[in-house]
This record gives C-alpha cells, sequence and structure tokens, in this order.
C-alpha cells in the first residue's frame, strides 16, 4: 500500500519544479499575529546533503539525498522532494519599520503627537506613523486604533476616504456579506468612521460627522419652481421638451440673451455677473459686452442647455435635477469663469452620484480634467473600498499604480503618502513579487516627505525586489533605508550581499551591527546565516534568549537534529513555536517530520490544521494543495464515518487538544461543508487559539450556510457581538428564540447579557438563561462549557456551593477546563492546597498549557510559583504576567536593578503596556525620572487614555520641572 501511495506521488513529478523553490521567503508583520522580526515564513526547502551515518545511507535508492529515518520508509520509498535541509532554511525580513529601541521610538512618537496636539498641528500623519510602528509588534488592535485616530484626525476629504476604506478592508471579514458594494448606505452596526458619505462631505474642520448621514433624517423635498401655464399644457399632453422654449419664472426680469447657435438663453444681468468677478467685469466693466443686451457665446465651449441651467442655478442658487452631462457643462464653465461657488455645487452633485466602480469609470477623467476634488475623492473611494479586486481592472490599475497617474491624482488634490501606504499594503498582501506591487512602492517612495516615510518606503522596496530575486536593486534600496536611518535595513542589504555570493562580506556587516548597537534577536538570527557550525548554534541560542518569539532558529535547530537522525528532538523543538503560536510554516514543517516517521494520522492531523487557518495553502514549495495530499494518504489512514468522527472531537475537545480538535472538525467539514454547526465550533476552537481574522471567517462561513433562519440570527448575533455590538447581538438572540428556543439562542442571550451588569440578580437572571440553553437540544461540549459559566457566575456572586456543583457537573462530562473554576473555589474556601491540587489535575491533561501553570502559581508557595511561572514562560515566551510577577518578587528583595532587567527582558521583543506601566513605576520609585518619563510615554502612545500611567507621568513631569527650575 505505501508503494502505492508513493508511485502516486512520484507521478505528479514534483521534484523538477521543488528544486530551488522557496516558501513565504519574506513575511509581512501584517499577516501574522506576532510581531517576531521573523515570522519564519522563509523556509527554502530542498532535499538533504548526503548523509553521515550508516543509517541513513541504505535508503537512497530513487532520491539518494532524502534520508530514512524510520521503518516505515523503506529503500525504495522516500519523500517526494526531499527533507527541508537546515542549511537552505532562511529566516523572514519584516518589511516593515523596526526600530532598534521600540520602546524609544514610541516614545518619541507620543512626544511628537503631544507637541503637534499643543501646537494645532496636523495630527493626522503622527498617527499613521504610530500605525507603521505598531505594525512591528503584530498587535491588530493597536493597529485599528492607530487608524481610527488617523482617521479621526483627517481634516481633507481625501485622507478621510483613504482611511475610512482601509478601515473598512481591515474589517472586511466582520461583515455577513464580505464584498458588499461599495458605497452603499451604512448599515445600521456599520462604524461611523468608515461611512462613505460622512468620509467625503463631512465638515472640513472636524472630519467627523457627529451622526451618519447615511441615518440621518432626510430632509422634505423642495417646492417645485412656479411653472408657467404653457409649461403644464405641455407637460399633461406629453409633448417632448423643447429645449429651445424659455422657462424662466418671470420674462420681466430678463435683460441679457446669451446667443448659442441659434438659440437665444434668456438670462438675468446681475444673477449672472454674481457668479464671478470675471463675469462681473465682462458685464459691468468696461468690455463692449458691458453694453450689449446680445452676448455671442456660441465659442464658449457650452451648449444652450447647459447656458439654460447656468441662468437656472444665477437665479435659484441651486441645482435640480440635471443630468450628469449638463452638470459637467456647468463644472467646465465654472472653472473658465471661475465660479467657486457654481464649481463646488457641481463637485458634491457628481460626487454623490458615484455609486460603485462603473460610475468612478466613467467620471474620474473628467474630474481630473476639471480638477473636482470631491468628484475625484469619491471615485477614488469607489475603487479603495473594492480592493483588492479593483486593482486588477487595467483602468483602475493604470490610474493608481503609473507615475502619470500619480501625477495627475496630485494636481486634483488627491494624492498622498497616505493612498499609496494603503495601497502598497494590500498589494503586498495579495502578491509581494507582482509588477503591480512593485510601481505602488515606487509612488510611495516619491510621495514619501518625511524621514520615516522615505524609511519605509525604501525598506519594503528593498524587500520586494529581494523576493523578486533582483538583488542588486533590493541592496541599493536597503542601503538608502540605512541612509535614512533605518538600521534594520542592514540586514536586508546582508541578505543581498549573500544572495549575490558575498558571504563573508555578509557576516562582517552583520557583526559590525552586533557589535555597534543594544543587541537584539533579529540581529544575532541573522548572523547566523552567514555562519556554520558551533558559532552559528550559539548565535542562534542568542537570538532566541533575547527573542524567543523568533521561530527560525527553532525550525533550524530542529530541521538539524532531523538531519542528525534524531526525530524526538526534532519534533521537541518545532513543538517549541507551536505551543504558543499556530505558524502554518511550522506545522508543515512538522507535519513532514511526521510523514518521515511514518506516523500519517499525525501528519494529517497538522495538514488539516494548515488548511482550517488557511484554505489556500500548498504544500511541497506550493506545488500540492493540502487536500491532494490528504487523498493521497487516504489509504494510509484509519477510515472514519461521522459517528467516529464525533467520537474523536468529544477526546479531543476534553484532553485541550485544540489543534486535533481543529483538525476533527476540518475532516467532518470536508464530508459536510454545509454544517453551519460545525464551521461555528471551528470559529470557537480558532477564537482560542487566537486566531481572530480565521475565526471571523468561519462565523460567516456558518451565517451564509445556514438554512434555518433561527441559526443564522445566532450566528449574526455572535458576529455582531465580536465585533463590540452588544445591543444588536442581544436582539439577534431574541428574534431567534421568538422563531425557536434552542441551546445557541439561550447561550448567545446569557452571554451578551452577563457582559452588562455584575450585580446579583442580573447575573442570576444569566445562570436561568443557561439553564434554558442547557434543557435543549445539545451535545456535552456545549452543555458543559454551559455549566462552566454558570459556575463563574456563581463565583462572582459568592455563591461558591452553586458553583462547585456546576463545575462538578461540568467536569463528569468531561469540560476538563472546568478544573480552573473549581480551583477557584477551593481558594475562596480558603483551601490553598486544594486548589493547587485541581490545577495539577488540569495539567495531568493539559500538560503544554501555560495558561494552566500561569494559574497554579496563584495558589502556590513563592518557590513553586516562581518554578510554575518560568515553565510558563517556556512554554509561552509572549505572556506577561510571569515577568511582571517574577520582577515585583524582586522588587520585594531589594534587587532593583534585576528587577529593571527582568522587565526589560520582555520589553525587548514585547513592548506591553503593562510591562511598561511598572517598570515606569519601578524607575519612579528609585528617581530616575528621565527612564521614568520615557517608559511612560512609550506607554501612553499605545493607550493615550490609560488612568495609571497618564497619573504617573504627570507625577514624573511634574518633579522633572522641578528639578529643572
Amino acid at each position: 500500500m505505501t508503494n502505492n501511495f508513493l508511485t502516486t506521488i512520484r507521478s505528479l513529478k514534483l521534484i523538477e519544479g521543488c528544486k530551488a523553490a522557496q516558501i513565504y521567503p519574506f513575511n509581512s508583520a501584517a499577516s501574522t499575529s506576532g510581531g517576531s522580526g521573523d515570522g519564519g515564513g522563509g523556509a527554502k526547502l530542498l532535499p538533504l546533503p548526503p548523509p553521515r551515518s550508516p543509517s541513513l545511507m541504505s535508503a537512497s535508492l530513487c532520491y539518494p539525498h532524502a534520508p530514512a529515518t524510520s521503518g516505515a520508509f523503506s529503500s525504495d520509498s522516500t519523500l517526494p522532494c526531499g527533507l527541508p535541509a537546515a542549511a537552505a532554511l532562511e529566516p523572514a525580513l519584516d518589511a516593515c519599520l523596526r526600530p532598534v529601541d521600540h520602546v524609544s521610538a514610541l516614545a518619541a512618537s507620543f512626544r511628537r503627537m503631544s507637541s503637534a496636539d499643543r501646537k494645532g498641528d496636523d495630527l493626522c500623519d503622527v498617527y499613521l506613523e504610530q500605525h507603521a510602528l505598531f505594525h512591528g509588534l503584530g498587535d491588530p488592535r493597536l493597529l485599528r486604533r492607530a487608524l481610527r485616530a488617523a482617521r479621526v484626525h483627517a481634516t481633507d476629504s481625501h485622507r478621510r476616504v483613504v482611511l475610512a476604506a482601509w478601515l473598512r478592508h481591515e474589517r472586511r471579514e466582520d461583515e455577513f456579506d464580505p464584498m458588499p458594494p461599495p458605497l452603499d448606505p451604512c448599515g445600521p452596526t456599520t462604524p461611523l468612521l468608515e461611512c462613505p458619505r460622512s468620509a467625503v462631505f463631512a465638515m472640513e474642520s472636524s472630519g467627523v460627522d457627529p451622526v451618519c448621514p447615511c441615518r440621518r433624517t432626510p430632509p422634505p423635498p423642495p417646492r417645485p419652481p412656479r411653472l408657467r401655464r404653457d409649461t403644464i399644457l405641455r407637460r399633461n399632453a406629453s409633448i417632448a421638451f423643447d429645449e429651445s422654449e424659455e422657462e424662466d419664472d418671470d420674462d420681466e426680469t430678463n435683460d441679457l440673451w446669451f446667443v448659442i447657435g441659434q438659440e437665444e438663453v434668456a438670462c438675468e444681468r446681475s444673477c449672472i455677473a454674481a457668479l464671478a468677478k470675471p463675469l462681473n467685469t465682462l458685464l459691468y466693466g468696461g468690455f463692449a459686452e458691458a453694453r450689449r443686451d446680445h452676448i455671442d457665446f456660441s465659442r464658449d465651449g457650452i451648449s444652450a442647455r447647459g447656458m439654460r441651467a447656468v441662468a437656472a442655478y444665477s437665479r435659484h442658487g441651486r441645482l435640480d435635477d440635471f443630468p450628469p452631462d449638463t452638470i459637467l457643462e456647468l463644472l467646465a464653465f465654472a472653472n473658465k469663469f471661475c465660479c467657486d461657488g457654481l464649481k463646488v455645487a457641481c463637485d458634491n452633485k457628481l460626487a454623490s452620484m458615484v455609486r460603485g466602480v462603473d460610475e468612478a469609470l466613467s467620471l474620474i477623467d473628467l474630474g481630473l480634467e476639471e480638477a473636482a476634488h470631491l468628484l475625484v475623492a469619491t471615485c477614488l473611494q469607489a475603487f479603495l473600498r473594492e480592493l483588492p479586486k479593483s486593482l486588477s481592472n487595467p483602468e483602475v490599475a493604470r490610474l493608481l499604480c503609473s507615475p502619470e497617474g500619480r501625477e495627475r491624482l496630485d494636481a486634483a488634490g488627491n494624492a498622498s503618502f497616505a493612498l499609496y501606504y494603503f495601497l502598497s499594503y494590500v498589494a503586498m498582501e495579495e502578491d509581494m513579487r507582482s509588477n503591480t506591487t512593485v510601481m505602488l512602492l515606487e509612488r510611495l517612495w516619491e510621495c514619501a516627505e518625511l524621514p520615516w516615510h522615505k524609511q519605509l518606503a525604501l525598506h519594503q522596496l528593498g524587500c520586494v525586489m529581494l523576493e523578486r530575486g533582483e538583488f542588486k536593486d533590493a541592496q541599493e534600496w536597503f542601503e538608502e533605508a540605512v541612509a535614512e536611518g533605518h538600521v534594520y535595513s542592514l540586514a536586508g542589504v546582508a541578505r543581498a550581499k549573500f544572495k549575490c555570493g558575498h558571504k563573508y562580506m555578509a557576516y562582517k556587516l552583520m557583526n559590525r551591527v552586533v557589535t555597534d548597537y543594544d543587541p537584539a534577536g533579529w540581529m544575532y538570527q541573522e548572523r547566523a546565516v552567514y555562519c556554520v557550525g558551533k558559532e552559528k548554534m550559539a548565535d542562534l541560542r542568542t537570538a532566541t534568549q533575547l527573542d524567543p518569539t523568533l521561530t527560525y532558529p527553532y525550525k533550524y535547530r530542529a530541521a538539524a537534529l532531523l538531519e542528525e537522525d534524531k526525530m524526538e528532538r526534532a519534533l521537541e523543538e518545532i513543538d517549541k513555536v507551536l505551543s504558543f503560536r499556530m505558524a502554518t510554516d511550522c506545522l508543515e514543517l512538522r507535519a513532514w517530520f511526521y510523514l518521515v516517521a511514518g506516523d500519517f494520522e499525525a501528519a494529517v492531523r497538522d495538514v488539516r490544521a494548515i488548511l482550517t487557518l488557511d484554505p489556500t495553502y500548498m504544500m511541497f514549495h506550493g506545488k500540492m494543495h493540502g487536500e491532494q495530499l490528504i487523498e493521497l494518504l487516504r489509504g494510509q489512514l484509519q477510515q472514519r464515518d461521522m459517528a467516529d468522527c464525533w467520537m474523536q472531537l468529544y477526546d479531543r475537545w476534553s484532553g485541550v487538544d485544540d489543534i486535533g480538535s481543529l483538525a476533527v472538525v476540518q475532516q467532518m467539514l470536508a464530508r459536510e461543508p454545509g454544517n453551519s454547526s460545525l464551521r461555528f465550533r471551528q470559529s470557537l476552537l480558532l477564537l482560542r487559539l487566537n486566531c481572530q481574522k480565521a475565526a471571523m471567517r468561519s462565523l460567516r462561513l456558518a451565517r451564509n450556510s445556514s438554512i434555518h433562519d433561527h441559526e443564522r440570527l445566532v450566528y449574526e448575533g455572535w458576529i455582531l457581538y465580536d465585533t463590540g455590538h452588544r445591543e444588536e447581538a442581544l436582539e439577534k438572540a431574541e428574534q431567534s428564540l421568538s422563531l425557536q428556543r434552542s441551546f445557541e439562542a439561550f447561550f448567545l442571550k446569557a452571554y451578551a447579557l452577563g457582559d452588562s451588569s455584575l450585580d446579583v440578580e442580573p447575573a442570576l437572571s444569566v445562570v436561568q438563561l443557561l439553564e434554558h440553553a442547557n434543557s435543549c437540544a445539545s451535545d456535552n461540549l456545549r452543555k458543559g462549557q454551559a455549566y462552566n459559566n454558570m459556575g463563574s457566575i456563581y463565583v462572582d456572586c459568592d455563591l461558591l456551593d452553586e458553583a462547585t456543583e456546576c463545575y462538578s457537573i461540568a467536569l463528569s462530562i468531561k469540560h476538563t477546563r472546568a478544573h480552573q473554576g473549581l480551583a477557584r473555589v477551593h481558594f475562596l474556601k480558603n483551601r490553598k492546597k486544594a486548589a493547587f491540587d485541581e490545577m495539577t489535575s488540569l495539567l495531568k491533561i493539559a500538560k503544554n498549557s501555560a495558561s494552566a501553570y500561569e494559574k497554579r502559581s496563584e495558589y502556590a508557595e513563592r518557590d513553586a510559583a516562581k518554578s510554575d511561572l518560568n515553565m510558563a514562560t517556556l512554554l509561552d515566551p509572549t505572556r506577561t504576567y510571569p515577568y511582571r510577577y517574577r520582577a515585583a518578587v524582586l522588587m520585594d528583595e531589594n534587587k532593583e536593578e534585576e528587577a529593571i532587567g527582568e522587565l526589560t527582558q520582555a520589553l525587548a521583543f514585547k513592548p506591553d503596556l503593562q510591562l511598561l506601566h511598572l517598570r515606569a513605576a519601578f524607575q519612579e520609585s528609585m528617581g530616575d525620572s528621565a527612564s521614568t518619563l520615557r517608559d511612560c510615554e512609550a506607554a501612553l502612545c499605545m493607550d493615550p487614555e490609560h488612568g495609571d500611567t497618564l497619573e504617573l507621568y504627570n507625577k514624573a513631569s511634574a518633579k522633572a520641572e522641578q528639578s529643572e527650575s
């Protein structure tokens, strides 16, 4: 059977296409869940070098470079693409701003923000800079907060349009319909800052309407103008409109006629003159026209119909229901004679007519020619709200990507760094190698004015050129970025030199970086690329010590261990990454290890997890889809029906095996892709694994595939709840319950209500809802969660016996996480040892749960607590509580410098608000005002309204002022 499987794979002829390929050699920080500076995506996966041990030499008949480390692969059965050679792995470069000292950079940004605020300067660009800095941190909440702040402080329609579209783009996974018409009116839950009408038509002074224009009560329609009797008769008789007929309200006011061809258009001289100073001079100045009552306008580029519209506007000051071509004539007339009021009216009218990309394409050229800023902004908005799809339109791409297009947009006041920052961000997310990406980054560079603008544009151009294999150009762009002050681009210079064959020069460059700057994990990681042997391993160890979130060192060590035929240690090494980050490339690497070991079940589990995170993921250097690999392995797997899958899901869910549970759900969805209940469970697991975007995608798919209205309403309610619309979520739950009582509807209602109040009476009503939920049909997986939630509410209400009962019921149906709640009850009853033992019971099942170790430390004595927290840090270095605890203990022991060092160690790779605040407080107690101010400023850059930090900052500022005076 194995031979048949391998024969099938060989028939795909994968080897020729995979010999020199790379998987994600670059990793934009916007597309990862963490800002590690590595992302672990850059893995060249090539056949291994000739094996050194005799045990490996026997497995080399068909593919001499592929080792066999298990009896599962006999002499004629090897992997079609070999194994990832450790020497061929490369770390990815972050295509974003990465300061040497993130804390100092954040503090400097806060100072610029404060200075601009005091002086009344433009704050929008300051917040965009913060957005660029936050990319290196990888926190989507910080990125969104910076974008929202930039949108609030945008004072021109162009940047409002860009930032509103960007906010909508980032929230596209939260929509019921992922691709709604771009300029449709806002829905009831659309954030005000994303409103298309507000972006274009908001007051220039504020940039934000207090009420969404789409929800504002429309004004009553204007009274129709008084019509002459013969006009009324003509309409009643359905006679076609005669353009030569005069429609003036009162013939007696006509004292001027414009002659256009064979027609005369009656006007009122004073009204026409009032439109603009040039017309006033023409009609009342020293020109011959001032003494005439008939003026020839045949050669002035306006039709008789257009001139009638001018006359009507001059009398009434409004544009009635004129067709678009007439308004375009008015716009050209306004530009020719400098009629500012008429131009603004035409610009507004045309902008309000744009409904989508088609209308935008038909009007954008005329808007650019006539410098109609609002019209161009609205057309641009239609393009931006259709990204990335609109970039595939040749006309749109020509306008947005070409130098000529940028010049035309600039002339109309609609080209900016913000625009090309957004466009290049989307393009890089789609395809870093494309010509579109290169052209947009070149436009970004042309718009760069501030130092951080230039650093970002140049560094990203270097990353893209390196990805495209244009190493000389990449080196030049990186060197220019370094000249602008971006030190991290030196890593790009070194990589480009290495790609050009100058390995020693790359090593010397990175050696100088390590010597000249404060040590950082990425420096040692990059230098390790150009080392060999013990020196390489030493650099990788140092990189992990300085920044344990970098994935390349783990991957290299794992691949090196596999080369040494140490499979178990290789798996342990790659598991270290997967214990705190769901990285698809690391899951793929582990799946390959399992394939070599002959553990096809485990390999397929990881492949299914990959497909859940990224349904388009391609295995084997982009040559085979994961589903195809699963199909080829089907004969090696135990066949399970849906009932077996449910049992397996129950076991893995109870065993706190989130990746295994995810794989089982994906397997069940492969059989029943329209099962909305499974999609919903998939979203719950993804949320638990901190994969927010993938979770929202699954939740939306659950909503879209639901065949029952009451189910669909529940899933819509969860989408609303997860995006901050609690009241609307409650309403959806009520609507669902009015159709049918169900577990999920009661659970949603209880969850949403439980967010609103901590008082006993409302809390107990939530318990009642959960009891109603458990009375409905469901499975033990969900009922266990309901009992666990009930226990938490009883604890908050100080009803500990009731809480114990609920947790015990949850445990009886294998809801393992209830151990944590029961431990809390024991602790509140002053049974600290029992609480510790309860958490120990949980850890016997969830052996690699950092959160469980962290929680158990709360019930342990000091030494045991430190041991548990050290284990939590080892399993998940991104958790900040252990660092804070250890630092606090050191401060209690009067070891101030060591306490500061503990926090500094974490802040070097994870700038965190709580860590910064605690270090600032320690430094303030030691009398270090400068360091206190720096840390407070960095923390306030991340959250300007954090009360404790504001208080500490004001206190430190007052002390600093006193010492200066």
